[in-house]
């Protein structure tokens, strides 16, 4: 269970875009929520999550990659006992296979496939650390669908 607050305001913005479709309002209140956390020179914990939940509300691949990569400059700097602190049921490690997913997707989308293969492998490479819960099979699912996606890019 998540204890942090700036987290559970982060996770209704997440349940506003995926559980009752409301990416505008999610993009609004991430947007308040990075203003109110300093920008990028927050928790590192806080900008990774936010910045990549705010990746998955934009309209613009551009914009989407550019808040993946910020999401991914500060897991960096997030330790395994901020996670804890925090109430996140995930060691640091189990960020990254989702970050690189999404960054490959991104690149994908842009038609740079020779990074969205280098992303792809670099989130393969961490799935170890994901366990065999949900957020795990919707990775591993998220995997297997760009992995075919950029098959047929070939």
């Amino acid at each position: 269970m998540t204890t942090d607050p700036t987290m559970t305001r982060i996770g209704q913005g997440v349940e506003l875009h995926h559980h009752q479709g409301q990416r505008a309002a999610a993009r609004d209140l991430f947007a308040r929520i990075w203003d109110d956390i300093g920008g990028e020179r927050g928790d590192p914990l806080h900008v990774c999550v936010l910045a990549h939940s705010m990746a998955d509300v934009q309209d613009d691949v551009r914009q989407e990659l550019m808040w993946d990569l910020r999401a991914l400059a500060a897991v960096g700097l997030v330790t395994d006992e901020r996670v804890a602190q925090a109430g996140v049921p995930l060691s640091v490690a189990g960020l990254y296979p989702s970050l690189h997913l999404n960054l490959s997707d991104c690149y994908r989308k842009l038609g740079d496939l020779d990074r969205a293969r280098e992303h792809l492998r670099q989130a393969r490479a961490g799935m170890g650390a994901l366990g065999d819960d949900e957020y795990g099979q919707l990775i591993r699912g998220g995997l297997e669908r760009l992995t075919e996606q950029l098959d047929d890019a070939v």
